[in-house]
């Protein structure tokens, strides 16, 4: 099922609409949703996003209306504004509705109790922003074959989407994906501090850095490589890279580094959601 399926009158209904909110709603308008099947909720949207409301003629209200059912009801509020959230878009829901919540530590029970029917939690991730993201989402009983498609079309416009079998892999995909674009920018940022040792000014440091990492991992986008034999393939036996991942693949090294700021990170999502 496409994005053709939500209609005005069968319409995605968006609580919601800050950096993440707007970058779904950019994605799914630069897949061919038709702006008229798209209804945004907000008391007061950034700049940019009342900009690309106006530019596509996208319904926007302060608060949710009492005349209007939605096919899909996405909550893009902060985690600590999900309470007031709740009750003010009840009324949104009929019995196709089927809700969505990006909201880190809010849980399937939490909006069962405050809204019940077909109900999907996700995590989605800051790249979003420029179509990469990457998604995992959880479906409860009331989710059907149809729901699912339809969410899984919205998500697929800002990048890829994974389907998880428990809600506490949801933690999990907290921990790898949600929180890992940060150590991604602190890998950046070490590697340039490693630069300006290593003698390089703070400016070309910063920019040698960056420029790696974003070349890397667009590399490793074109690629049908997995990322163990990339890294092989940069490596001569002997050689520079080989003599730099002996330090970075030691008993101490990153593996383990990596593995236990995980298990922090899934840790703390699994506190926030009580």
């Amino acid at each position: 099922m496409s994005l053709s399926a939500l209609t005005p009158s069968s319409p995605i209904v968006l609580i919601g609409a800050g950096k993440m909110g707007g970058a779904l709603l950019t994605g799914w308008l630069a897949s061919g949703l038709d702006p008229k099947a798209v209804l945004v909720v907000d008391p007061n949207p950034p700049a940019e996003t009342l900009t690309l409301l106006a530019g596509h003629g996208v319904r926007h209200e302060t608060s949710a209306p009492e005349n209007v059912t939605a096919r899909v009801l996405l909550l893009a509020v902060k985690p600590q504004m999900m309470g007031a959230a709740l009750p003010a878009v009840r009324a949104l829901i009929g019995p196709e509705t089927v809700t969505v919540s990006i909201a880190a530590g809010t849980t399937i029970a939490t909006l069962e109790t405050a809204l019940g029917g077909a109900i999907v939690r996700t995590m989605p991730n800051t790249p979003a922003q420029v179509g990469r993201g990457m998604t995992g989402a959880f479906a409860n009983a009331a989710v059907t074959d149809a729901d699912r498609a339809i969410v899984d079309a919205l998500l697929a416009a800002v990048g890829e989407v994974g389907w998880v079998d428990s809600e506490s892999l949801i933690d999990t995909v907290t921990a790898v994906s949600g929180s890992g674009p940060a150590y991604v920018f602190l890998l950046v940022e070490a590697l340039a501090a490693a630069g300006v040792e290593a003698g390089f000014s703070p400016e070309l440091a910063a920019r040698f850095a960056r420029q790696t990492i974003v070349g890397a991992g667009e590399l490793l986008n074109q690629s049908p490589l997995p990322a163990d034999t990339l890294r092989k393939n940069v490596t001569s036996p002997g050689g520079t890279t080989a003599a730099a991942l002996e330090v970075l693949m030691a008993e101490d090294g990153l593996a383990p580094l990596m593995a236990k700021a995980v298990a922090a990170a899934k840790r703390r999502a699994e506190e926030l959601a009580g």
